[in-house]
């Protein structure tokens, strides 16, 4: 058996170096996110932070090939083109059998650990605004998703609607929430109705954890290796404080997901989600469900997961909810399935029922983005 055709539900651009810089507004554009020159290599560097190189977008496929080359800085002539040129994203993901691609940033995830919030808002502006010009190059088969700040709801309502006005079919907003406004505080209500209304889903993408949110280091550049084992913790707290406080109760069409943290955790995670509901009421003030009986329950009908390749995570799809699941390639950071994403798919659902597979590959991300089927 072999797969023909997919949707990448997780699929990102790199920005290219002046897309801030010539897109903010005075005064704001002298501190917009730069691209500066290190050692023979390129960094994104915002408000003295430094971010990203370009090494996720140019040595794609490298990790089958000459895993020897793997670094992790380089420059934006190095990377891949289809990574900034939307006919060469379509032809690279066509080539590796993906028939359309949701879009998320790459530098942008990072920028949510950005402190100003006046420099944040203009930076999610900017970048909706390049990306809805990315995804007219066909929108049947680019679908982009928005980077909102929730700092101030209101304004992230107004910039989530102007997205959907863009042809946008989705936003992100930090997957971890700073601590003094976590997303169980009532200040949310309108951003989750608003979403609802617009049938817009909402991410919660790796790596897009807000300044001072607990356990989060801003220094990106000195990232541990235990950072991606434990990468969920953040997910996790976030989606259960959405369930626990019944956000999914009273906003029954929302859809919140969880990107790329893959998927083996999930099942544990909502044994506790039920096992704390039914059995700690005595520990703690909880809201009780009038639309569903345990919080696994809201999991499986308004979470979506997008998972990369995670062989444990399909083997226990049904515990976990098979209209959740999507597969995303990643193309085209480093750690992509691309070129092989046919082929380790393919290998990864082989005793996968066809109806099954059919929806973990191509039919949930259809259905939740509006690609045509």
């Amino acid at each position: 058996m072999t797969i023909e055709r997919m949707i990448s539900s997780d699929t990102h651009v790199i920005e290219p170096p002046q897309l801030w810089t010539e897109r903010l507004d005075a005064p704001l554009r002298d501190r917009a996110p730069r691209v500066v020159l290190q050692d023979g290599q390129q960094w994104w560097i915002c408000e003295g932070q430094r971010g990203l190189s370009f090494a996720g977008g140019a040595q794609t496929g490298d990790r089958f090939v000459a895993p020897e080359r793997l670094r992790t800085a380089a420059t934006f002539e190095e990377v891949r083109p289809g990574g900034y040129i939307p006919r060469l994203c379509i032809e690279d993901n066509e080539a590796d059998g993906i028939w359309g691609s949701v879009l998320y940033p790459t530098e942008g995830l990072l920028l949510y650990a950005q402190a100003d919030e006046a420099l944040l808002n203009a930076c999610c502006r900017a970048y909706n605004d390049w990306l809805a010009e990315f995804c007219s190059e066909d929108p049947s088969r680019l679908k982009g998703v928005a980077m909102l700040n929730t700092d101030d709801v209101d304004m992230a309502v107004e910039e989530m609607e102007r997205a959907r006005r863009l042809g946008l079919s989705g936003a992100m907003i930090p997957t971890a929430a700073r601590p003094e406004s976590r997303y169980d505080d009532p200040r949310y209500e309108r951003l989750w109705a608003a979403a609802q209304d617009l049938e817009l889903p909402l991410s919660l993408h790796l790596g897009a954890n807000r300044v001072g949110a607990t356990g989060v280091d801003k220094n990106m550049a000195k990232i541990r290796p235990t950072y991606f084992v434990v990468c969920e913790l953040w997910v996790k707290e976030s989606l259960a404080d959405l369930i626990f406080s019944g956000v999914f109760d009273r906003y029954p069409r929302l859809k919140i997901g969880s990107v790329e943290h893959e998927l083996g955790w999930i099942p544990f995670f909502l044994d506790r989600l039920d096992y704390t509901y039914t059995q700690r009421q005595g520990n703690a003030n909880y809201y009780r469900y009038q639309t569903a009986e345990v919080p696994s329950d809201f999991f499986k009908r308004n979470v979506f997961c997008s998972f990369q390749d995670d062989a444990l995570g399909i083997r226990e799809r049904h515990g976990i909810g098979l209209d959740n699941l999507m597969f995303g390639s990643d193309y085209p950071h480093t750690e992509s399935t691309f070129p092989r994403s046919r082929e380790i798919m393919s290998d990864r659902l082989a005793d996968v029922p066809p109806a099954e597979r059919e929806k973990i590959v191509f039919g949930n991300a259809a259905m939740l983005y509006g690609f045509e089927r």
